[in-house]
Parts: structure tokens; sequence; C-alpha cells
């Protein structure tokens, strides 16, 4: 087929007359955030359309540098320059260039070895197309080993010994008494009486588990109050009374599944949480609900059979979408393990929450509205782990103004982590700790 001049003319002016929305283009930039923590840093980069990128690592001086296709340097994207705070755990800076016609080139720059994970996130909720880089530790801390080490500070100086580690001296001990043959006392004597056990006293550990997080604000009040901020720091608050505490003569220690603003998925915050052991685990959020009127503190459990209303329903399938708006990399082999493991919950575990929850509600009705005077269930997927007793606690609801306003004063949280902690000890009255093997 022979093309004219007259043709060539004839396409051109089709373009003009579709004019730019219909002519393929670059994406625009709509916001970009970096948010650093100890457990991983993200960094987000959020468009109006869907962006591709390529990573290459380097390992001497550690860097990522990702290509980023369709896409032309920005304002927006300069601004993730300045976004790097000093303290930040794994990124050291970011550099951006235009590397090529339609290709941005991002350059970050680390302070340590990391482990970097690239991935896209659909439009949800207030965001559109997300590009999500993460970077994780080589070596993940270990929890229980964190909260070990601050007991040890706490507990008063002993002589100093060669051993530095009390629990293997512990260990040392038993398999020596073991492999050493016992003395035959004479028939004529009695047998020497064996020295009382020493006591040992073990961490009674609470996990305390702050809702939504980084890239996920939970609930947002008339007066633009941000669930996630509230709820932090309720749980900084009672983690102060929880490490002030004994139960039993045993020290209570609290452990945060997230101490900063920071994302951390619903399946992390069950496996942070039997990492270390916990004996409780209390999730605390603030939610919303379509009108403002509603109001009133609840306490939840997990539900086997269904949710115990349709609020409830409501509630946990609401919560239980945090992962698609706090961003989860669909394609990490982790996510199916906690998966798989959310799926184990017994009916004793349910039945010791209920017992919790119960203790929890009778002490917070003390000082607010209670929107149902007993504890309800429903699926809520953060109650799963399988043999420690969990409850979530909805504070108040943050979309009533009057309730926004009580969750904001430093007196009216003083006065939830007070129920909650008393909740905490009636319920450690009536159900004392398991006997564990982790001891100090």
């Amino acid at each position: 087929m022979t093309v004219t001049r007259r043709d060539i003319l004839r396409q051109g002016s089709l373009v003009l007359l579709l004019g730019g929305a219909q002519i393929a283009r670059g994406a625009s930039i709509v916001a970009v955030r970096v948010w650093p923590a100890p457990d991983y840093t993200r960094v987000t980069i959020e468009s109006d359309a869907q962006l591709s990128s390529k990573q290459v690592v380097v390992v001497n001086p550690p860097r990522l540098a990702v290509d980023i296709e369709g896409l032309d340097l920005s304002p927006e994207l300069r601004e993730l320059v300045a976004k790097v705070k000093p303290d930040d755990p794994y990124i050291a800076g970011i550099r951006a260039g235009q590397q090529s016609p339609g290709v941005v080139r991002l350059v970050i720059d680390l302070k340590q070895t990391a482990i970097p994970q690239v991935f896209t996130l659909p439009p949800i909720a207030a965001y559109a197309h997300r590009l999500v880089i993460d970077f994780y530790p080589v070596k993940a801390q270990d929890p229980l080993e964190a909260l070990i080490n601050e007991r040890m500070k706490d507990k008063p100086m002993a002589p100093p010994t060669p051993a530095s580690d009390p629990l293997g001296e512990l260990i040392a001990q038993q398999q020596t008494q073991k492999a050493r043959p016992a003395p035959q006392a004479p028939q004529q004597e009695p047998a020497p009486r064996l020295p009382a056990p020493q006591k040992t006293d073990r961490l009674i550990i609470i996990a305390l588990d702050p809702g939504h997080g980084g890239e996920d604000p939970g609930a947002v009040g008339p007066s633009g109050t941000r669930e996630k901020d509230i709820v932090l720091q309720i749980a900084h608050r009672l983690r102060e009374r929880i490490n002030a505490s004994i139960v039993n003569g045993n020290p209570m220690r609290a452990y945060m599944t997230r101490d900063a603003d920071f994302f951390v998925p619903l399946g992390q915050r069950v496996q942070k949480a039997r990492r270390v052991q916990a004996d409780l685990f209390v999730s605390i959020h603030a939610d919303a609900f379509l009108t403002p009127a509603a109001r009133g503190a609840s306490v939840f459990a997990l539900s086997q059979n269904g949710a115990s209303s349709s609020a409830a329903r409501w509630m946990a399938d609401k919560e239980n979408k945090a992962d698609l708006i706090g961003g989860v990399n669909v394609k990490s082999q982790d996510v199916h393990v906690a998966r798989a493991m959310l799926d184990m919950s017994t009916t004793a575990q349910i039945n010791d929450s209920l017992k919790l929850g119960g203790d929890l509600i009778g002490e917070i009705g003390r000082v607010g509205k209670l929107h149902k005077g007993s504890v309800e269930q429903a699926s809520f997927a953060v109650l799963k782990a399988p043999d420690i007793p969990s409850v979530l606690v909805e504070t108040a609801f943050i979309s009533n103004p009057e309730e926004e306003a009580r969750l904001r004063s430093d007196e009216y949280q003083e006065q939830l982590a007070d129920a909650i902690m008393r909740g905490i000890q009636r319920y450690f009255a009536k159900n004392p700790p398991l006997a564990r093997n982790r001891v100090l």
C-alpha cells in the first residue's frame, strides 16, 4: 500500500484533534514519602498511573539504583532528597536524575547492607498507584533478646562473674548436675536433703499492638485526627505502666508491635507477639463509623463461628483491609506463611480472650461510655494467635466530634491507659501466667 502525502497530513490532523488526554504520556507524581523504622524503611512514590521500574543492587558502597520508566524528573520527585531523616537506620541519602528521555534514575545510598523489596500497589482508599521500595535488615534483631537485655539493665548489679549469659549459666549448671553421679548415702544414715530450688523470675510479656501506621492512617476524625497517631500515644502510656508493674513477684514488660509511625502487616503483628512468647496481646484502635452519632468503647475477641453482631462483622471486615491500604508485598513468601499461621486459632485461646476482654471492658466502662457492655466477637485477622489470649480494644469512635476531642486529650489518654492496666491486672489475679522456660 502506497502512503501519500495526503494520508500523512490526515493522520497528523487526527493527532491534533485527539489532544493530550488521548495520547500515551508519562505518569505524574502525586506524592512521595519516606517511612524510617527499626524494622524496615519504606520509600513510596505515588502517581496517577502505574509505574514500571528496574533495579540494580550495588554492594560496595551499598546502594540501590532504581530506573523508573515513563517518568520525567519533577519537583515532586526531587522532594525525596529532603525527606530522608538523619536518624534513618538504613538510608543515608537519595539522588534523583533524568537517566534518559522518559526514565528517571533514583540512587538510594545505604548506611548498611540491606535487602530491598520493590513492588507496586493498585489504587485503594485515598491512594492512587504506588511504587514501594522497602529496605530490610540482613539479620533482624531478636525482639525477645531485646526485652531480656532491657530487663537485665533494671536488675540489681551482681558481683562480676565470667558468665555473661544468665540463661546459659543456668542451663550449664543443670547439665553438670545431670552428668555428675549422685553420691551413695550410707544405709544407716538418712539421705541428704536436697537444697531448695532457687527462685527464678521470668518476664510477663504483654504485646501491645497500636493499629495502622505508616501508609495506613486508619480512621480520620472530623478535625483531622488520625487513628494511627492516637493509638500509638495510648500504647506508649500503657507501656510505661506495664514496665513498672509486677505479677506475683515477676516483672512485666510491654512489647510494641510498632513503636513509631510505620506500617506492620496484620500477620506480622501476630508473628511478632509469638516470637517474644507474649502472655497477652492487646490491639489498640479508635475507629470511625458512617455517621458521627456512633460513640463508646468496645472490646472484641476472635470468633470461629461468625460475628456476634452485624456491627462487629463490619468492624472486622474494615480492620482486615489494613494490609491493602498499608501496602503488603504479595510476592513475599513471608506473607503466605503468615496467612497459613492465621488459621490456627483454638477454642482455649478464644475462651481466655473472652475472660481478658471482660476484665478490660469492666474497667474501661468506668472512665468512658461503652458502645456495648459485653465482649463482642468477630474474625479479626490480628487476633488469630493460637496460643496467646488476644483482644482488640476500640477506645472510642474518632468519627464522633466529642470523642475525637477526648481522644486527643492527655487526661483521657491517661485514664484509658490506667483502665486497660487495671483490666490486665484483674485478669492475671484470676488467671496466673503459665510457667514457661523463659527465665532470667
